[in-house]
């Protein structure tokens, strides 16, 4: 996994919460000190964004020294990251790159969470998180979501074509057959995914041609008759199952019959907790 970001969103993680510097290091008149700074996992945890908490350290000029990868399965205490250098880029950076950690990997455990409970049941139907992410942090929060083994559903709104109920609203007199011949010479190079509410919502959308029925908030009796009724009559149609979904449901619904897994409930996580040794170098 590579984790990149431009110089100058690494500078905006950075200045974010030091806009004119750390007024308590320069009051002190500390900042020339030479220490270290280690960060350490408390808790069992899929780590994320340990990479662009480098970056941050290596961008103020500390010397940098990393322990564990985005995406590792970490016990309590394992180490994570360590850095060296003057307490002033220490302490610019340290909260900063260690909050951004602690978020990334409550997304990333939480991920891992469905994934796993999913592959229990069928190792080949993918988690997929959706774009419901907080403005601003869409880019970290995909990584996290890749560190814990899902897939993108959606990087955005130019990526791919998925009609909701309220597309439909601008065109309800227009049939499915004739609104899916209408995508496919607009955009010819990609798969047509629909959302649907009802079974019958589903048929209909499968004999107008689209690729991808997603299933909103679906009972499991139901998405197990239009998954059956997918296999049956367009076994190259590809159901998602959406909505209310987290790890204590996930098997279920894996075992309804679905080949896809949407969910946004990874990102509301908490936080891992990360365990900080901070001071001089001896």
């Amino acid at each position: 996994m590579t984790w990149v970001l431009p110089e100058v969103e690494i500078d905006r993680l950075i200045f974010e919460d030091a806009p004119a510097g750390d007024l308590t290091t320069s009051a002190m008149g500390i900042g020339g000190s030479i220490g270290r700074l280690s960060l350490a996992a408390r808790d069992q945890m899929c780590l994320a964004g340990v990479e662009v908490a480098a970056a941050m350290m290596r961008r103020v000029g500390l010397s940098v020294y990393l322990r564990a990868a985005s995406g590792e399965m970490l016990m309590p205490g394992a180490p994570i990251i360590a850095a060296e250098g003057p307490a002033e880029a220490l302490h610019l950076v340290w909260k900063s790159a260690k909050n951004l950690m602690e978020s990334l990997s409550g997304v990333a455990t939480a991920t891992r969470a469905m994934v796993d409970a999913a592959r229990l049941v069928d190792p080949a139907v993918p988690v997929a998180l959706t774009r419901k992410t907080f403005p601003g942090s869409r880019r970290l929060s995909q990584q996290a979501v890749l560190a814990g083994g899902g897939v993108i559903h959606r990087a955005g709104l130019s990526e791919t074509v998925l009609v909701f109920a309220e597309h439909r609203a601008f065109a309800a007199d227009l049939p499915l057959d004739l609104l899916a011949d209408r995508l496919r010479r607009a955009a010819p190079e990609k798969r047509l995914g629909i959302e649907v509410s009802t079974p019958a919502e589903a048929a209909e959308a499968i004999d107008a041609g689209f690729d991808i029925i997603q299933l909103e908030k679906f009972p499991l009796a139901e998405i197990v008759e239009v998954s059956r009724a997918a296999r049956k009559h367009a076994p190259g149609v590809l159901i998602a199952a959406a909505g209310g979904i987290s790890p204590g449901n996930v098997a279920d619904v894996v075992r309804a019959g679905v080949g896809l897994i949407v969910t946004s409930w990874p990102y509301a996580a908490r936080p891992r907790d990360l365990a900080t040794n901070f001071g001089p170098l001896a």
